[in-house]
């Protein structure tokens, strides 16, 4: 299945030729109830490569990662690693023969602190926490995953907590490393020293699984790369950094559109104000917002920004610099200490989210578990969540018409599920995002738009129609704040970009890619300059 593989050093001896695969799959499947998660599935992985995992959501590409892990049992199928019949019979079981995995969710104690985190399973008897936190120093001077120890993962944003567990995994020095999307809320330079790192992982001999939908990502560090589709192997690459394009097809059975990947067009400018006309209120007009949490401490300082009616205004920055604060207030979610905001005229500071979404506020919040829905209801009843007024009969929900009226929907966003009546939870994280947007996006009337991490968790083909969906209700008029990690994106589908940093904003320009260095600047708060 592949060349021999070059020398690199490692637990062979420096130098030492690997003559046989450090992973090595042959058939495997596993079935959920009536899902047909995995089939027949095979690849090898060997020392010192960097193997990346592609698919759609829902391909199978977590579950892959769950059998080598331990998280699961194969039905059929079997795994040598490191020479040795591989069947786990729990991660325990995998850390213990060196396997070390980042998953797609956390798994994470919230009440404890991020060192006692990482204690967890590797220390025992009398803790010396002070040592570990030295630890975290040392990972935050090697790889730039700055951590506070101290702080306790329930008051970290999504973004830390994504950053403790990679740091989890890199404090073990693992043999094989499972990464299951694990860049998606670092900084563009972090980002970079991380596939750096997975490279010099590689480079002593350990293998790298990397599970992503990143093309960028797989340019740079790819050696060799797997297509899932539908539980199965839909193609593999030797060369990946050449078959970008072929991976893409096999992926999503299509090409990726153009116009995806290009710079939006500005805003559609305001017809002329005749004299004495009203002048068109801005779509959001944020106010010297600022927020100081229950310590007292600044975590959004004079956030002033407008938003037209037709633009996309995107807010970049390294999670926990002040976005999720942000995203609250204008979401209804959390009062500003200080400041006002107005969508289309009307202030709306302190407003609960029912009166925004009467006001046309759509808001896709980056938690969607904990604010988006609600799990145990349908996946229908959730789509239509804030409209179920609409089919009341004589006092009674008529559930046919609200089924018809969700899917639709489901089939216009393309979300999957086997009928509108299964439950919320039970759709991958991938569909669920999309059901979210589907109920946020046709919000009627929708005049602001906030989303916040739309495309988390979402492979490229999902990603580029979500994109479409909200470059269309900007077409309509639809003024829209995104909030997001991803640099790349942010520039392809915004107009202007402002980057936080610490709460406040560091710059506002273009939404260039030629402005990606000033602005990775920003987010590193390097500099302070607005354009």
């Amino acid at each position: 299945m592949r060349d021999k593989p070059d020398l690199v050093a490692g637990a062979g001896g420096m130098g030492a030729p690997h003559d046989a695969p450090l992973l090595r799959i042959e058939g495997l499947s596993r079935r959920f109830g009536t899902l047909q998660a995995l089939q027949d599935v095979s690849l090898e992985l060997w020392p010192g490569e960097v193997h990346c995992l592609l698919g759609e959501n829902g391909a199978g590409k977590s579950t892959l990662c769950n059998l080598v892990f331990g998280v699961h049992a194969p039905d059929t199928g079997a795994m040598v690693f490191n020479g040795q019949p591989w069947r786990p019979r729990s991660p325990a079981e995998a850390l213990s023969h060196g396997i070390a995995m980042v998953h797609q969710h956390f798994s994470l104690v919230p009440d404890l602190s991020v060192v006692d985190n990482l204690l967890l399973g590797q220390a025992s008897g009398v803790l010396d926490r002070k040592r570990w936190a030295a630890k975290l120093d040392t990972m935050r001077e090697r790889y730039g995953l700055a951590l506070d120890p101290w702080a306790l993962i329930q008051d970290l944003s999504v973004g830390e907590r994504q950053r403790v567990e990679i740091v989890k995994c890199l404090i073990r020095e693992p043999r094989l490393l499972v990464l299951d999307e694990p860049t998606a809320v670092l900084l563009p330079e972090e980002i970079s020293a991380l596939l750096a790192v997975c490279e010099r992982v590689a480079a002593q001999g350990c293998g790298v699984m990397l599970v992503t939908h990143k093309l960028a990502e797989i340019r740079q560090v790819a050696r060799r790369a797997t297509v899932l589709r539908g539980g199965r192997v839909a193609a593999r690459s030797e060369a990946p950094t050449q078959e970008i394009d072929l991976l893409v097809r096999a992926m999503i059975q299509r090409d990726l559109a153009e116009p995806a990947a290009a710079a939006p067009a500005m805003p559609v400018p305001m017809a002329p104000v005749e004299a004495g006309s009203a002048v068109p209120e801005p779509a959001l007009m944020a106010d010297g917002l600022s927020v100081r949490d229950a310590d007292g401490v600044l975590r959004l300082d004079k956030f002033t920004l407008m938003v037209a009616p037709g633009e996309i205004v995107a807010v970049a920055g390294v999670e926990g610099n002040g976005q999720s604060e942000l995203g609250a207030v204008l979401s209804g979610m959390l009062a500003p200490t200080e400041g006002r905001f107005f969508l289309d005229g009307n202030e709306m500071t302190g407003r609960p989210p029912r009166v925004l979404t009467q006001a046309g506020c759509g808001v896709v919040p980056e938690d969607r578990h904990a604010l988006a829905c609600v799990t145990g209801m349908s996946v229908a009843e959730n789509i239509m969540l804030d409209r179920l007024h609409h089919f009341r009969r004589f006092g009674l929900l008529d559930r046919a018409a609200m089924k018809s009226a969700a899917q639709a929907l489901m089939t216009r966003f393309d979300v999957r599920a086997a009928s509108p009546d299964v439950a919320f939870g039970g759709l991958s994280g991938g569909n669920q995002q999309k059901a979210v947007l589907a109920r946020e996006l046709t919000l009627d009337p929708l005049r602001f738009l906030l989303a916040a991490q739309p495309t988390r968790g979402l492979d490229v083909g999902a990603v580029e129609a979500i994109y479409n969906h909200i470059r269309s209700a900007a077409a309509r008029g639809v003024g829209v704040l995104l909030i997001s990690s991803e640099l790349d994106e942010l520039l392809s589908v915004a107009h202007r970009v402002v980057v936080l940093y610490r709460g406040r904003i560091m710059g506002i320009c273009r939404a260039d890619h030629n402005e990606r260095q000033r602005i990775g600047a920003w987010m590193a708060g390097q500099q302070e300059h607005t354009a």
